[in-house]
């Protein structure tokens, strides 16, 4: 696909191409559409954020929430499984994974909505280490972290959709 393509879409075929950019979240693709055309991949993703940014606070933690777990066995999007792959997040030893689910579980309790983090080009230790850290996190502040790191995902899985880097 090529930014001239995605340009040329009518609203639901811009829809379709990329409204799974955003986890479980098309209404997000459909927003930006009235933003095109977009003169670069970064305006693309600008709009993306942009329509996030506008939305409500509770359509925002529906975002946030419409996210599975890290390391969950569960279904999971196939962009979700790529890259929790990637992160080796499908490799935890047991007490890793019995870990990281005690962690999930504690965050998920305090904040109502699932840890958010850009795992790709993170290791399974680093993504640990960070949901520790941010489990004495404000509500306020995680809120803008998850929305940072879901920010960060959507362009990860646009450079991926490109295959080029968000300029």
């Amino acid at each position: 696909m090529t930014l001239a393509e995605v340009n040329a879409l009518d609203r639901p075929a811009f829809v379709a191409a990329l409204g799974w950019v955003f986890e479980h979240s098309p209404w997000v693709a459909e927003a930006a559409w009235s933003s095109a055309p977009f003169a670069s991949l970064a305006d693309l993703h600008a709009a993306m954020v942009a329509a996030v940014a506008a939305a409500p606070p509770a359509r925002q933690t529906d975002l946030i929430r419409a996210h599975p777990d890290l390391g969950a066995r569960a279904t999971l999007t196939a962009a979700s499984t790529t890259e929790q792959s990637g992160a080796g997040l499908d490799r935890l030893t047991p007490d890793e994974f019995a870990r990281l689910h005690q962690l999930n579980s504690a965050y998920r309790e305090k904040f109502a909505f699932p840890f958010i983090y850009a795992v790709k080009g993170s290791t399974k230790h680093e993504i640990l280490a960070a949901l520790a850290l941010r489990l004495s996190a404000t509500a306020e502040a995680e809120h803008a972290l998850a929305l940072t790191g879901i920010y960060r995902i959507a362009q990860f899985r646009l450079e991926d959709l490109f295959h080029a880097p968000l300029r």
